[in-house]
């Protein structure tokens, strides 16, 4: 990132190959929509090299990235004043071997809805922390908080996230 600060941008293409697919799955988790996250993800390298002054020497460049993403998303949802309600969060949800294709579509549409109860803070922590993979500890850097406070946040969020899909199961 050091030589992409200094202006010589041909470093921008290893950032890309770098970080271009874990970006766009960030997008596409967030928006469900692949030529959207395609956007969003061009729209980011495009902001890196114009903001590559703010990077700060020293500091994670993942983190940095991730921050210009999440402020996209935030930014995209409120131009287009919908909410990020749907992703893909079914590693959550108990499985059993017997499921058929059709049982299983049913349980992404109870998810969906099920994730329409969270906040937007508490899906974004779930993409963040199960999709991305990201660490606690950047998480908490990212939020301005406690690696703890994150670890409570998120297993609160899949316990709230659960109880809200078992009882659309029972309806």
């Amino acid at each position: 990132m050091s030589l992409v600060k200094a202006g010589q941008l041909d470093y921008l293409n290893e950032l890309f190959s770098r970080y271009s697919k874990r970006i766009y799955n960030y997008f596409l988790k967030s928006t469900l929509e692949r030529a959207e996250s395609d956007d969003l993800t061009q729209e980011l390298f495009i902001r890196v090299m114009k903001y590559r002054n703010s990077y700060k020497e020293g500091h994670s460049v993942q983190f940095w990235i991730f921050q210009i993403a999440r402020n996209m998303i935030k930014d995209h949802f409120r131009k287009m004043k919908i909410h990020k309600d749907q992703f893909n969060l079914v590693e959550v949800i108990p499985e059993r071997e017997d499921v058929g294709d059709d049982e299983l579509f049913e349980r992404e549409k109870k998810l969906h809805r099920a994730m329409k109860e969270l906040s937007d803070e508490k899906r974004e922590l779930l993409v963040l922390s199960k999709f991305q993979g990201m660490k606690y500890e950047q998480i908490a850097k990212m939020r301005d908080t406690t690696v703890s406070n994150i670890k409570v946040q998120v297993h609160r969020t899949i316990k709230e996230l659960k109880e809200a899909y078992f009882q659309l199961e029972e309806v």
